[in-house]
């Protein structure tokens, strides 16, 4: 086995609890990459407008649980004086999977009968003649064994999806300008996902899309109970894997894409979606699918129901919003491999910086502790083998910038049911002419500990810092 110089950032915790102190050691592989994501990784009211803006560039899903049954009618639209082309704005569409098929007589739930493709065709023209770009289409909505509803045998599922691939390359023969076919966007059902992908064959579906709902029936009232467990949280890791291993044996070109979680089935859960308590699980999702090596993860809804990012009344951002934005302003594309081996309650992350002006690292740490806090103290070292372990002794010096940037994210008077988010303790609420506050970081010296809260999430980007997984 050949050796490489590993430079790994170490970062050794103190937990503080009244009745304990125990030492956590954490390892960030700065020389490994364990993945990458998509630079996009999830209009009336001038508040709308302002929280999309922010995000720019944005990714925005078509589609959900009514797209189905959806026939599009084109052409017969002048204008649409509310909506305008933004170059900045990538947009996947959901097409209807079920045209021309019919109910099985025999299995309840399972549509049977070939696709049938020709309201797709003109739908696809009509964006084409108007200069439409379209990013990517996604062949149905969860249509696979483990669907809510209908579903399609995976071999026809694979059939059909071929004959999509086909008629997007006739209607955009230049492959730079393809839109992406994504699918099935469905439950994972390992046999079915197999014999799709097995059905359709390499170079037709781009992207493996799935469904993330972990957190089970809105109306679940342990449903608190289960964000803050590290262990339930951890058991949706099969199913990240499971794809992952899909994905390697039939190597679509634009990996896997989670492209519907809203974290609480059935629209959500009203006390816990729209509160600071569900960014333990959504932010933690992030980390977690990008560990996997998901390129893309959408989240259920920007608007609309009770795991809205956005009140759906006022348009005023939820708390996920504001824990979803410094994910995009701060976290890269690269992943790197992160150990941390003795608290479970302290789930840790990191990737390049976003920015390209100052290369570094970004980590987020979310303490789904009620009790304990945590001081992180950071130091670099060198090691000459990818093993690394947590017994390694690290180097005293520290290589990087001399202050971090550090976002605090913590709920109101530490009622994680509420709906204010305070960022450095400053209450996170839109102005008077609905711009979204300032995000700013508190520059902290790089040589001293990083301070995390019971029931907070912190966000630390060090500038400067040497991780060759990053250049």
């Amino acid at each position: 086995m050949d050796l490489k110089c590993i430079f790994s950032l170490a970062i050794l915790v103190s937990q503080i609890s009244l009745s304990s102190t125990q030492n956590v050691n954490v390892v960030i592989q700065g020389a490994t990459s364990s993945g990458e994501t998509d630079d996009n990784f999830d209009l009336k009211k001038k508040g709308l407008i302002n929280v999309i803006k922010a995000f720019n560039p944005l990714r925005i899903k078509v589609g959900g649980s009514l797209q189905d049954q959806v026939v599009y009618g084109v052409g017969g639209v002048k204008n649409c004086p509310n909506f305008m082309k933004n170059e900045d704005i990538k947009v996947t569409f959901g097409l209807n999977a079920l045209l021309g098929r019919n109910r099985s007589q025999i299995e309840k739930g399972l549509w049977v009968g070939d696709w049938k493709s020709q309201n797709a065709r003109d739908f696809m023209k009509y964006t084409i003649s108007k200069g439409y770009k379209v990013d990517s289409y996604e062949f149905g909505n969860q249509l696979s064994r483990a669907g809510m509803g209908a579903s399609v045998e995976a071999k026809q599922y694979g059939k059909d999806i071929v004959v999509l691939k086909n008629l997007v390359k006739e209607l955009h023969p230049y492959p730079k300008t393809q839109p992406k076919v994504l699918g099935s966007s469905g439950y994972y059902d390992e046999k079915w996902f197999n014999s799709f992908l097995k059905v359709s064959g390499h170079d037709v579906v781009d992207g493996v899309t799935h469904h993330i709902y972990n957190i089970g029936p809105g109306d679940d009232p342990n449903m608190i109970t289960k964000i803050q467990d590290p262990s339930y949280l951890n058991q949706v890791t099969e199913t990240y894997k499971g794809v992952l291993n899909i994905v390697n044996k039939f190597k679509p070109q634009s990996g896997a894409w989670v492209s519907e979680s809203g974290g609480a089935l059935h629209g959500g859960a009203k006390d816990l979606s729209p509160t600071f308590a569900d960014g333990f699980w959504y932010l933690d999702q992030f980390g977690m699918a990008s560990t996997y090596n998901r390129k893309v993860f959408c989240r259920q809804t920007l608007i609309g129901g009770n795991y809205a990012l956005l009140n759906t009344t006022t348009s005023i951002p939820n708390p996920d919003y504001y824990g979803a934005l410094l994910w995009h302003w701060l976290m890269g594309s690269t992943v790197l491999a992160v150990t941390q081996e003795s608290n479970p309650n302290l789930r840790v992350y990191a990737h390049s910086s976003f920015s390209l002006l100052y290369p570094g690292i970004s980590i987020i740490f979310i303490n789904l502790s009620k009790d304990s806090s945590f001081n992180v103290t950071l130091s670099n070292y060198e090691h000459q083998s990818c093993n690394l372990r947590s017994t390694d002794v690290a180097k005293p010096e520290f290589r990087g910038s001399k202050d971090r940037e550090e976002y605090h994210l913590a709920a109101l008077a530490g009622n994680i049911q509420g709906q204010i988010v305070l960022l450095n303790d400053v209450p996170m609420v839109p102005t008077e002419i609905f711009d979204i506050s300032a995000m700013e970081p508190k520059l902290v010296n790089a040589s001293t500990p990083i301070s995390i809260a019971a029931h907070s999430i912190v966000y630390v980007t060090i500038r400067d810092f040497q991780a060759p997984a990053c250049a």
